[in-house]
């Protein structure tokens, strides 16, 4: 029915404009004399202080040397040894001290933020196997309420209410939601503790009653079978978070029962499935960043053998939907572009594919969807995003678009036989807002735009694309966001933002929160460093592996550009950046830390080498083909080391730091963030402020809850407010 998108791309995503409105380019020539900016001070309570505690290990003949070891639990993912647990509460304690004096400006953040927020916001209704759906959320409340009506009837049912079963957990996460075929039974996933272990609930939409089936270990989406006897769900591995194998469960029966349908014994693979937009076939896939195995059941008979439609030897990535009588593929098998391309279902061996869409060196196809009567395609060319509309008996047109240059995606697309296609559209000063697409006569539907309640006009922003030259002679894209006014003479700060990794491009999405930045005369921009993919896959392929130091040269090389260019003065640019992005902060604030007035890294990729080294964490071995496997190559592991942030950490100035973790976070683990905040602080020479904010009771993603989440952005903003001595 519906499924939010995988957490990891829930990433904040902040943009790749082009020229969407602007004033005038007008550089005022660099002031000669450099200005120094007051840094943000440590406390006058003494900071905590972590033992340190020898380790040392070889490889390659090469030994390292590792005095905060000991702050990973021996007994993790349990974590219960009371030297950690004590450091870790003597930070937050720490942190507390830091922000209990800052609770006005604070306070003032939150309420700028509700004030964004839509009490009552509703989403658009979507229609499904005779019903209509749609979620809102009642005002005061943190979670949604799921709804639907049969089509014709105007009698709404509550279907789900998040609050409910919410209420007693201090974190509560929906993973998925499902309505069988016989629209009669719901099953939900849920977590409550933000280690992505998701429990199945599903109950009778009939009379309500639950039926005895706890399936626990669950990971992403669940599915009904066609006959609403079954359950595919995918399951993790008892020990570490490692999907283990997708599985059938027979509605009544134990989940020790249930019948695998594929299952994985490769560390480096990943497994996951989906239905295909006709509802006939079952894919499931096992992957990583570099290849795809794909195999195809027949829905309607689960016993049948599967086929498979690619093999990882073949090392390619690959994208399956299907509709009347074809597999379509969207694949980088023979373009770095990847081509779209179609088969018989009758026959469908690599050696019958044929180009629907033919791989190009200007478009990047980064996504599709198949229909009755056409196929929807997402597309980039140099940043700039499109959908294209491919009917099967005439020729293909783009989707007018309201603004030449946005973030425009796919959205929620239920019916194989709908004759419209629902798209989202936003840009750094146009709020969210969800169009339908009728493909007979080209209208563009405005069906909803994100309401900001305490009022917003976005005619008082500006917003530019502009390409900075690396050191390399290659030009990054930044995208740059500011409020009528702003100078360009390098006397109003900046918030530079940062992701680079994954082939995940930073799209031009609007933040309301980052109104509050730009309100106090901050431009906001973003780096579109190598890593991403927002000039396409091979903008990716440029910035991993043993081309990783592509990213950070890229972030540093754009602020010296915005620099040059008297956007902001050398200083006093604050930076931001989550997870992988976080390791891109530790990299370049070790590189240039005379740059930046504040750093935040939130769940920071800080402890590279250590992280590849560790082949028992769960995703280490499918990150080797990220990073590089420094346990069995030596030249991996040297590169690695050389840019590892932890690793590189020196005894020098560097500015005022906010970093921040999750107890139980299976992405970035809890130790990497406390290892840096450690190191860091008995190795730096200066005595500027470094605190770090410990959620002892959540994952990667921090609290949840709308309202309870506006508190944890409104301490960083402060944070970053307060660098730049602002108090109010």
């Amino acid at each position: 029915m519906f499924h939010y998108p995988p957490k990891y791309l829930l990433i904040i995503t902040l943009i790749n404009v082009l020229f969407l409105s602007c004033e005038p380019f007008d550089v005022t020539k660099q002031n000669t004399e450099q200005k120094t900016f007051p840094p943000l001070t440590q406390l006058t309570v003494p900071a905590p202080i972590a033992k340190q505690q020898a380790f040392t290990a070889e490889y390659h003949g090469i030994e390292i040397s590792d005095n905060y070891h000991w702050l990973k639990d021996k007994s993790y993912p349990t974590v219960d040894d009371e030297p950690v647990l004590d450091y870790l509460k003597a930070e937050n304690q720490y942190y507390a001290r830091f922000i209990e004096p800052n609770q006005a400006l604070v306070s003032s953040l939150v309420e700028e933020f509700k004030g964004r927020i839509s009490d009552a916001e509703t989403s658009v209704p979507w229609q499904k196997n005779g019903f209509e759906y749609r979620w809102y959320f009642r005002a005061g409340e943190d979670y949604r309420v799921w709804v639907r009506r049969a089509l014709g009837s105007s009698e709404e049912q509550i279907i789900l209410d998040e609050n409910i079963l919410a209420k007693e957990f201090e974190y509560f996460d929906l993973g998925t939601i499902e309505v069988s075929p016989d629209n009669n039974w719901l099953a939900y996933s849920y977590d409550t503790d933000g280690s992505e272990r998701y429990t199945v609930r599903i109950f009778s939409l009939l009379t309500g009653a639950y039926l005895d089936d706890n399936l626990q270990n669950i990971y992403g989406s669940v599915l009904f079978t066609t006959d609403n006897q079954g359950l595919i769900y995918t399951l993790l591995d008892e020990e570490i978070l490692r999907t283990k194998s997708v599985n059938l469960h027979t509605l009544g029966n134990t989940q020790q029962q249930d019948h695998i349908l594929k299952e994985e014994h490769d560390d480096a693979y990943s497994l996951s499935f989906h239905p295909t937009s006709s509802d006939e076939y079952l894919v499931i896939q096992s992957g990583n960043s570099e290849a795809t195995e794909s195999l195809v059941y027949d829905l309607d008979d689960l016993t049948k053998a599967p086929e498979y439609l690619s093999k990882r030897e073949q090392k390619f990535l690959l994208e399956v939907d299907h509709g009347n009588g074809f597999f379509y593929l969207l694949s980088n098998d023979t373009h770095t572009n990847f081509r779209l391309a179609k088969v018989s279902d009758l026959d469908p061996k690599y050696e019958s594919w044929q180009d629907f869409i033919a791989g190009s060196d200007d478009k990047y196809l980064t996504g599709f969807q198949v229909f009755k009567d056409f196929v929807a395609v997402s597309n980039s060319v140099k940043g700039i995003q499109s959908l294209s509309i491919l009917p099967y008996d005439k020729p293909g047109f783009d989707i007018p678009l309201p603004e030449k240059v946005a973030c425009v995606r796919l959205s929620h697309n239920p019916e194989f036989n709908q004759q419209h296609v629902r798209i989202t559209y936003e840009s750094l000063i146009t709020p969210e807002s969800v169009y339908d697409f009728d493909i007979a006569s080209r209208a563009l539907t405005l069906r909803k735009i994100k309401e900001i309640p305490s009022g917003y006009d976005k005619t008082q922003y500006y917003t530019e694309r502009l390409m900075a030259p690396a050191r390399d002679g290659v030009e990054v894209p930044v995208s740059i966001v500011y409020k009528k006014g702003f100078k360009k003479d390098a006397s109003q700060p900046m918030y530079l933002y940062g992701y680079g990794a994954y082939a995940i491009g930073m799209e031009p999405t609007f933040v309301p929160n980052t109104l509050s930045l730009l309100d106090r005369g901050f431009a906001f921009a973003i780096a579109h460093v190598r890593g991403g993919d927002e000039m396409g896959y091979q903008w990716y392929l440029d910035g991993k592996l043993t081309k990783r130091q592509n990213t950070f040269n890229d972030f540093v090389d754009v602020a010296q550009f915005l620099i040059d260019k008297n956007y902001v003065a050398k200083g006093n640019i604050s930076i931001s950046g989550r997870s992988a992005g976080g390791e891109l902060m530790g990299a370049v604030v070790n590189q240039a830390p005379e740059l930046w007035r504040s750093v935040k890294l939130g769940v920071p990729f800080v402890d590279v080498l250590n992280t590849m080294l560790d082949a028992s964490l769960p995703l280490t071995p499918p990150e080797w083909s990220e990073w590089g496997n420094p346990i069995t190559s030596k030249a991996s592991f040297e590169y690695i080391k050389s840019y590892s942030p932890y690793d590189n950490i020196e005894a020098k100035a560097y500015p005022p730091m906010f970093v921040t973790g999750g107890l139980n976070d299976p992405r970035v683990t809890y130790w990497e963030p406390a290892k840096w905040t450690a190191k860091l602080r008995a190795t730096k020479t200066d005595k500027n402020l470094l605190v770090m904010r410990m959620n002892m009771g959540a994952g990667h993603f921090s609290n949840t809850g709308r309202y309870v989440q506006l508190k944890d952005s409104a301490e960083e903003y402060a944070f970053t407010l307060l660098a730049h001595g602002i108090k109010e």
